[in-house]
């Protein structure tokens, strides 16, 4: 079927999915998923069609070509609101067959190998999917391996000069002190084989992306960085697992906060081992991953080991999860969310780590890193999320924003009476905390925000000379894809749905150009009575996430959810206020400032400014901060409209070539 056809570099086409089908191959995946692998791309690029796919291998294997297909034409990067939806189709697509997804893995795998004879242009977005959606979705599949080579390739497109100064140290490192790796091997070896452990040793350093991220993470340089080897020891049984560790930890010195114990404590996609961090020969810091050989094969396949196959037997592994609890796991109350909310518990499970702490009862519970104590208290059960006003850990009060560690035991404290808060939604790490918490608030105010949605609608309706019936509700709620009338008006009495959207999904003749919000009525949540100001040590611009800090005198300073400022408020949650920026058109006055960098040459300056005047922003400061021969660095001071008009200068300044680089710029140092 695909004869004729040419691969971007002038290869025949069949080459791909025959790579493809190599790649699970390896994997010793089932028998089903390497034909669909060879068949993956006949429906899209083809004249065949599932109907022929059916008649000659069968309907398994023809509906796993077409999840496949049906995933390739997903754009998974660019709209959020498109993203999203497209997110809960791949989830949804994983659900019904895993091994569609184990397949469309392979296929951008060997694409990213062969990347280089794409566009560049094109080249860079597929490179960006890869490090955003495919890489993390590998990785929390459990294949490791697989996830470290699509960032690295992806890595390689989207920064090259980074990575290639990364592998230039390690060649220095190498010269100056020599191939370290086999010299750590052979000493893990003597001892495991002084105390009569039979087991084998591998070590490797880190991938580049791998150790840029610990850099960007840390920001360390490359000279300061640590444990940039890896060294694993396979053993033959669980109890040689411990007689390694004690081994190690005996011959070197273990860092402290560098253990982790996944074999008493395994990870939701079937991942076992010990991991520990020693000062090895000559106090290089090397991680050491210990683990036996069906460990080993679901720390390799991840959730993929369920099918596995070896000499042409099912190879029955222990510790491979069942797919379809694992995807249960995963999918866990997404199914409650909108799209957006969709979007963010993907991204919260995909990207996050995980620790294990302890109920009252002894139970374990597994969290994502940074999850607190309410996180924990609603993955008991809703209800005491709902209800709980304290916590206990390792016997001792906490705050409720405190961040759990691995290990330790945990105890909530509930009141009949509590209900939660709207600042929870920012303590909370978890996709399930933050859909019950929103579940809860709106079902607080819902009688209220229908009362005062009805209010804002029925007037809305008198302003157009149009009467507001209960199908005029209807069918505007049909039209903006609401359940029924009184979740559209209680949108509208919760500002999350204007009334203007509502006139135009019945009446679009009657839209009117968007009338300019009053400054003082720009931000949501306010007391009647309560003023607000942009705190100047970080300019929050409307369509950003914002918090209100009360202070006396003074009202409410408004700040950006991710200010550092705000930690100064840690210990004082009643100060703290819940708001939104209302939607619409808000007027150009809040100031943001820019960081220009500019060529030094005549008339430059009068062009970026008129630039500035042309994207319908104002100049309200101009400061020289550095004078160079040939480039002039400047500090800008604009007023703007909201964060999308922050994004159109930005753009329209870095497109210019005589802006060699723009940056927005806070203000720690100016607090309120």
């Amino acid at each position: 079927m695909h004869e004729g056809q040419l691969r971007h570099s002038g290869e025949p086409y069949f080459t791909h999915p025959a790579a493809v089908a190599a790649i699970l191959t390896e994997m010793r995946l089932d028998d089903a998923t390497i034909i669909t692998a060879l068949l993956h791309d006949t429906i899209e690029d083809t004249r065949s069609t599932w109907a022929d796919i059916a008649t000659l291998f069968g309907r398994e294997i023809a509906d796993l070509v077409d999840g496949v297909t049906k995933l390739t034409n997903l754009q998974l990067s660019g709209a959020h609101s498109k993203q999203a939806e497209n997110f809960r189709k791949l989830f949804m697509a994983m659900s019904r067959d895993l091994r569609v997804i184990l397949v469309k893995l392979a296929d951008r795998l060997h694409n990213m190998r062969t990347i280089r004879s794409m566009r560049p242009d094109r080249q860079v977005q597929k490179a960006r999917e890869t490090m955003e959606i495919f890489a993390p979705l590998a990785g929390r599949m459990g294949m490791q391996w697989m996830r470290e080579e699509l960032e690295d390739l992806a890595f390689k497109v989207l920064n090259p000069e980074a990575r290639n100064s990364i592998i230039r140290r390690f060649v220095t490192l190498q010269k100056e002190n020599g191939d370290v790796i086999p010299k750590i091997t052979a000493d893990i070896r003597v001892e495991l084989e002084q105390q009569g452990i039979d087991a084998e040793v591998f070590g490797r350093a880190k991938k580049p992306f791998s150790v840029w991220r610990k850099m960007q993470e840390k920001q360390l340089s490359f000279s300061r960085l640590s444990d940039i080897y890896g060294f694993r020891i396979i053993t033959r049984s669980e109890a040689d697992c411990y007689r390694a560790l004690g081994l190690i930890h005996s011959r070197w010195r273990a860092v402290p906060g560098r253990f982790k114990d996944y074999i008493s404590q395994p990870k939701s996609n079937g991942y076992r081992s010990i991991h520990t961090t020693v000062s090895g020969r000559d106090g290089t810091r090397v991680e050491v991953q210990i683990r036996t050989r069906q460990m080993h094969e679901v720390a390799e396949a991840g959730v993929a080991a369920h099918w596995a196959y070896r000499d042409g037997e099912r190879a029955w592994n222990p510790f491979a999860v069942n797919p379809a609890d694992w995807i249960e796991n995963l999918t866990e109350r997404f199914g409650e969310a909108d799209h957006d909310e969709f979007l963010e518990h993907v991204k919260l499970e995909m990207y996050s780590d995980q620790v294990f702490v302890f109920s009252p009862k002894g139970d374990v519970i597994q969290l994502p890193r940074g999850a607190t104590p309410i996180d924990f208290a609603y993955a008991i059960h809703t209800r005491l999320g709902n209800s709980c006003v304290g916590a206990k850990v390792d016997g001792i009060r906490v705050p409720l924003w405190t961040r759990l560690k691995n290990g330790q035991s945990v105890e909530v404290i509930a009141a009949s009476g509590q209900r939660p808060q709207a600042t929870w939604l920012e303590i909370v790490a978890t996709g399930r905390a933050k859909a019950a918490i929103r579940r809860s608030l709106r079902e607080q105010d819902r009688s209220r925000f229908i009362r005062l949605g009805t209010e804002l609608t029925r007037a809305a309706f008198e302003h157009v000379s149009r009467k507001m019936t209960d199908k005029a509700l209807r069918t505007a709620a049909r039209s903006l894809a609401l359940p029924d009338a009184d979740e559209l008006l209680a949108r509208v009495g919760s500002a999350e749905l204007s009334v203007s959207q509502v006139i135009n999904a019945i009446y679009p003749e009657l839209a009117k150009p968007q009338d300019e919000i009053d400054e003082r009525r720009a931000v949501a949540g306010l007391q009647a009575d309560q003023e607000f100001t942009c705190a100047p040590c970080c300019n929050p611009l409307p369509g950003e996430r914002i918090v209100g800090i009360t202070y006396r005198g003074k009202g409410v300073v408004i700040h950006a959810i991710d200010c550092e400022v705000l930690a100064d408020f840690e210990d004082q949650p009643g100060r703290w206020v819940d708001l939104h920026w209302r939607e619409g058109r808000h007027p150009a006055t809040y100031a943001t400032h820019l960081s220009l960098t500019i060529r030094h040459d005549p008339g430059v300056l009068g062009r970026i400014c008129s630039l500035i005047g042309q994207q319908g922003a104002n100049i309200a400061d101009l400061e020289f901060v550095d004078r160079k021969p040939d480039f002039y660095k400047l500090r800008v001071e604009v007023a703007l409209r909201d964060r999308e008009h922050l994004h159109a200068l930005m753009t329209a300044l870095e497109a210019e070539s005589d802006v060699a680089q723009v940056l927005r710029i806070r203000h720690p140092d100016r607090r309120v």
